[in-house]
């Protein structure tokens, strides 16, 4: 029989785990022509996440633990699921909060089973229930990585999927460390079938997506896949050599027709350099932004470290 594995990043779901076994043993029972695999990676949770998962394991060979030292996010989590279940014909990823709908599970495989699909994937048909400021950056932010980048992602997508074996050994050939998934599953490509469903609440606990979180998340996405911002560095770098002669000739033309307008002219000229000082500023942070990617890329340091596991 094939084997299906799902990988379930937690953080702190000591509350919905319970729930979550039940819901997927409901839909993942009755698929008796697959064998499934339920693997938690625990992304270094405070609560009582790890001992929960660990009762799941002593009283079901099919669910696999991996824990780390500490919380290194959830798309190392992601990519420590899938670096152990690239054994598994299909591979799938669902978040532990029931915010992703396990009934879409069976659809999702008949999908790649027998249509022809490499991917199987959610994405959300809209945002019931989603706070009104984290809505708006959310579609901001995709409006901008579209133009920018070389890709277009969906701004629906969710990590929420089943894949094929060689799509997932595609993305573990990207050996970037910091790893922005949307991006890397539209970069690889694929045959891809989409499945909406409805906003779901939280089944229990409260979100770990801060808007600091969700910022960072977005900065990585958008200077993880393009080049845009250094190019507009150079552009504004040109359009202040041109506001800069401006100003000068505008300043000695002042100086010889009247001296009233000496003190407007100097006024001016500090309001500029005000300016010319702040996108200088602006335009080394970028660059900064970039180069600290750079030093982290050739640290090589590990995405994550694992404490324990029974996946050995």
């Amino acid at each position: 029989m094939k084997t299906v594995a799902l990988i379930i990043p937690c953080y702190n779901e000591a509350d919905v785990l319970e729930l979550l076994r039940t819901e997927l043993y409901r839909v993942c029972d009755p698929l008796q022509q697959f064998n499934f695999e339920f693997v938690f990676v625990n992304d270094g949770s405070k609560d009582e996440t790890l001992n929960i998962i660990k009762r799941f394991a002593d009283t079901d060979k099919r669910c696999k633990f991996i824990s780390f030292s500490r919380n290194f996010g959830k798309e190392a989590a992601m990519l420590a699921g899938m670096q152990y279940a690239v054994h598994a014909d299909y591979i799938g990823i669902i978040d532990a909060d029931l915010q992703h709908s396990p009934d879409l599970i069976p659809e999702m495989i008949e999908a790649c089973e027998t249509e022809g699909y490499d991917v199987a994937a959610a994405r959300r048909s809209d945002r019931e229930g989603e706070e009104a400021l984290k809505s708006a950056l959310s579609g901001a932010f995709y409006k901008v990585i579209n133009k920018v980048s070389e890709i277009n992602i969906n701004d629906s997508a969710q990590d929420f999927r089943i894949m094929k074996q060689k799509v997932v050994l595609s993305i573990l050939s990207m050996p970037e460390r910091i790893r922005f998934s949307k991006g890397i599953f539209t970069w690889v490509g694929f045959n891809t079938k989409w499945f909406s469903h409805e906003n779901r609440e939280r089944a229990a606990g409260e979100t770990k997506w801060s808007i600091r979180k969700l910022a960072k998340y977005a900065l990585d996405g958008i200077l993880g896949y393009t080049t845009s911002p250094l190019r507009l560095a150079l552009w504004l770098g040109v359009l202040l050599c041109v506001v800069g002669v401006g100003v000068g000739i505008y300043a000695v033309v002042c100086r010889f027709v009247c001296d009233e307008l000496l003190m407007q002219s100097f006024i001016t000229l500090y309001s500029v350099l005000f300016l010319l000082v702040g996108i200088l500023l602006g335009v080394i942070g970028i660059l900064g932004e970039y180069l600290a990617r750079v030093y982290t890329e050739i640290k090589g340091r590990p995405v994550y470290i694992i404490s324990e596991t029974n996946t050995k």
